[in-house]
């Protein structure tokens, strides 16, 4: 296992990989020692761009870990464009299992990889929704890609982007 820190505008980020691709990016409230190799760079170069406003999507190998619902729902935030966002709902059909919402926004709380797999661009039908983050943090990445104003309040709609 490789790991390296970065230092990001939502805190600390942790990037694990296998040695082959990227297994995890989680928030994290420290630092520790680190073991880098090419794929942790690589990530820690991406999401720099990608906070700097430089980079839309991530040319990164991945390997997330968990189970067939969850991979299928991690694939479909995937899909999901920059600057878009897609209701819990809406994914729970796209994904052939209407009426799911709940599982789905469930297997989104467990994304290993914050950011390189964009569950902060699932919402509710009406607003944000939840993130297993935190708001703030959820409402920073949407207003980094516009789908937010810069000035939106905590409780703002989500419109036109759906």
């Amino acid at each position: 296992m490789n790991v390296q820190f970065l230092s990001a505008p939502v805190g600390w980020l942790q990037l694990v990989s296998d040695g082959r691709a990227l297994t995890a990016v989680r928030l994290t409230d420290r630092t520790g020692a680190s073991s880098p190799d090419d794929v942790t760079r690589t990530a820690a170069e991406e999401l720099a761009e990608y906070f700097a406003g430089k980079r839309r999507s991530f040319d990164l190998p991945l390997a997330p870990q968990g189970t067939t619902f969850q991979q299928a729902v991690w694939h479909g935030l995937a899909e999901i464009p920059y600057g878009h966002t897609l209701s819990y709902g809406q994914l729970a059909a796209a994904l052939g299992v209407p009426g799911a919402a709940r599982a789905v926004g469930n297997a989104a709380g467990k994304n290993p990889l914050l950011i390189v797999i964009p569950c902060h661009r699932l919402v509710a039908a009406g607003g944000l929704g939840g993130f297993f983050c935190g708001l703030e943090i959820k409402q920073m990445l949407l207003k980094l890609e516009g789908v937010l104003p810069a000035d939106a309040a905590d409780t703002a709609k989500i419109d036109g982007h759906l």
